[in-house]
């Protein structure tokens, strides 16, 4: 017969599987299997990576349990779900493949907007020559970055990330082929990740990681593996692109502009110069973000001219009939028609007699 407790333990969701979760407790003990509880499921409470749960009718012998409970997050992140994280780890190449100041913004905005602090890794130095890595130390500091330059091939620069990951939650995210899974390896042995090999051809990276899960690294601290991506989706809106590039904020922290609107255009009395760098790609994603702005106002319009329509095969939206209201007019009006149509006649009878 299962020995079972019928107290409950507190711990942090590490990995989500279908309808199973498994939990590391904080008092240590072995993970939990634990299904979610139907209540949970039935007020919409979504389970995530990261999320601190209570755990009850636990079965010792088995290692099973249920979630009753989801703690309040501190973070959220919607990709790649999960919660509670401290940090984001963006993972980027020197070479092999070669590292795009493009592509490599790309990801920094999108960083950004996530509101966790970035810490940037840049893989594979032992590719490129120290002067070659002096000089991108110094520019990525113009940006705004403070960056660890490691080469996993070669185990260099690992101690002073591993100083950094300490006692954190911390997501994983860049391009494919930089190196993720084989670094996580590295800190974390027993994680055993899939390696991806890089395309020659494309020198792009193939996607070899499937689901989100937290693993624990031996000097303390959880690191989330997210799933590789290309590109990151672009959901940033015009008025907050400014928020995400250090250059703008360092400056209009010095002045403001006269405009509160002002998108940093070179519009009068702005206080952003077009002296730095990335200022060429900051107009490019202004241009990205001012169409995706629009896309969502073509949807809500789109959205205002359907009418839902409840059948026996579900919902139906149907365009909406133009229809016109009419009111009744008032005394006045009605008085000042009757008077110009007066006038109007006695003009043309007028014109008639003579």
């Amino acid at each position: 017969m299962a020995q079972a407790d019928v107290g409950s333990v507190t711990g942090i969701v590490t990995a989500v599987q279908a309808n199973f979760y498994h939990v590391q407790p904080r008092d240590g003990s072995a993970d939990l299997l634990c299904t979610r509880r139907t209540r949970l499921k039935k007020v919409g409470q979504r389970v995530m990576v990261g999320d601190r749960v209570v755990v009850e009718e636990i079965d010792l012998q088995d290692r099973r349990g249920a979630i009753a409970k989801v703690l309040p997050r501190k973070t959220e992140l919607d990709r790649p779900p999960v919660a509670n994280a401290d940090q984001l780890l963006l993972v980027f190449a020197l070479a092999e493949p070669l590292l795009d100041p493009w592509q490599l913004s790309r990801f920094l905005v999108k960083a950004e907007s996530t509101g966790l602090s970035l810490l940037l890794a840049l893989n594979k130095q032992d590719l490129l020559t120290m002067e070659e890595c002096e000089t991108w130390r110094e520019r990525l500091s113009q940006w705004g970055y403070d960056t660890v330059f490691l080469s996993v091939e070669q185990q260099m620069g690992l101690e002073l990330l591993k100083e950094k990951l300490a006692g954190k939650i911390s997501v994983v995210a860049g391009p494919s082929g930089v190196g993720k899974s084989s670094l996580i390896n590295c800190l974390i042995p027993e994680a055993t990740l899939r390696v991806g090999r890089v395309s020659g051809k494309l020198q792009r990276g193939r996607h070899t990681t499937r689901h989100v899960e937290l693993f624990e690294l031996p000097n303390g601290g959880l690191l989330a593996d997210s799933p590789g991506f290309n590109q990151p989706d672009w959901q940033i809106l015009p008025q907050d692109l400014e928020n995400y590039f250090p250059e703008i904020r360092v400056q209009l922290a010095q002045q403001n502009c006269q405009f509160k609107d002002c998108l940093h255009l070179q519009e009068p009395n702005c206080a952003v110069s077009d002296g730095w760098e990335r200022y060429e790609i900051y107009q490019k994603f202004l241009e990205e973000a001012i169409a995706y702005k629009e896309t969502i106002q073509q949807q809500k319009d789109d959205e205002s001219q359907l009418k839902v329509k409840m059948t026996a095969d579900g919902e139906q939206h149907e365009p909406k009939l133009a229809t016109k209201k009419y009111r009744r007019s008032s005394r006045r009006e009605r008085h000042q028609n009757l008077k110009d149509l007066y006038e109007k006649q006695s003009v043309e009878d007028l014109f008639r007699d003579e």
